[in-house]
């Protein structure tokens, strides 16, 4: 499908799937930790936006005044890094309940799949729609959604003199044996820019992000 890039053109976003890494740490022959990092973007939903709640009538926000809700759940990723662009693919479950049962319904929500890089900066984002069908009598309906990924492993790739700083063994007794070099800014920041995070939510409006937020 089409890709949509906002403001650079290092990631592009399909709604064919989405993807997710995994980090891991062991101990190495020295005691010392071996931390494992992946060029794959990290997959999360967005606080506030793993549930839709919808009224009837729509300007209400009373509980009785409840039509449906949803939440975007078991989202599930994979990461496949061989090449220079690095492709990620997400599913996920949209499970929703109604209030009202009679008759068959349909009900479309809006999803947001967006790639963050450096913690911040929002550098590609894309709006797909998920139905849900309920059944006559039926008050529970559950349908999978699905989006991709891609981030380029040039940009998710830290320059080899940074990489040298982090994977420099050091010895007891050196003067900077004990310093985390994260704490030097120019290495924080070249893993930030290095560091990319694909992230999945409803398409809220406003109101409903402040409902989700003070209920």
């Amino acid at each position: 499908m089409g890709v949509k890039a906002f403001g650079t053109a290092l990631v592009g976003l399909g709604l064919v799937g989405l993807a997710g890494c995994a980090g891991r740490g062991e101990l190495d022959e020295t005691g010392g930790v071996t931390a494992v990092r992946s060029a794959c973007p990290t997959v999360a939903v967005p606080a506030g936006t793993g549930d839709v709640t919808l009224f009837d009538p729509a300007t209400s926000q009373d509980a009785s005044a409840i039509d449906m809700t949803a939440v975007l759940t078991n989202v599930r990723s994979t990461c496949n890094d061989a090449g220079e662009q690095i492709g990620t693919a997400v599913t996920f479950d949209i499970d929703a309940r109604r209030m009202r049962t009679t008759g068959p319904r349909d009900v479309d929500l809006r999803y947001f799949i967006t790639v963050v890089r450096g913690g911040s900066a929002v550098v590609a984002k894309r709006i797909g729609t998920v139905r849900v069908h309920f059944d006559a009598g039926q008050g529970r309906a559950v349908t999978r959604g699905q989006a991709s990924a891609t981030v380029s492993r040039a940009a998710a790739t830290l320059p080899a003199d940074i990489r040298a700083q982090l994977t420099r063994r050091r010895k007891a007794g050196e003067e900077d044996a004990a310093t985390d070099p994260l704490t030097q800014p120019q290495v924080r920041q070249a893993v930030l820019r290095a560091s990319f995070e694909a992230l999945v939510g409803f398409q809220l409006t406003d109101v409903q992000l402040r409902y989700n937020a003070t209920r």
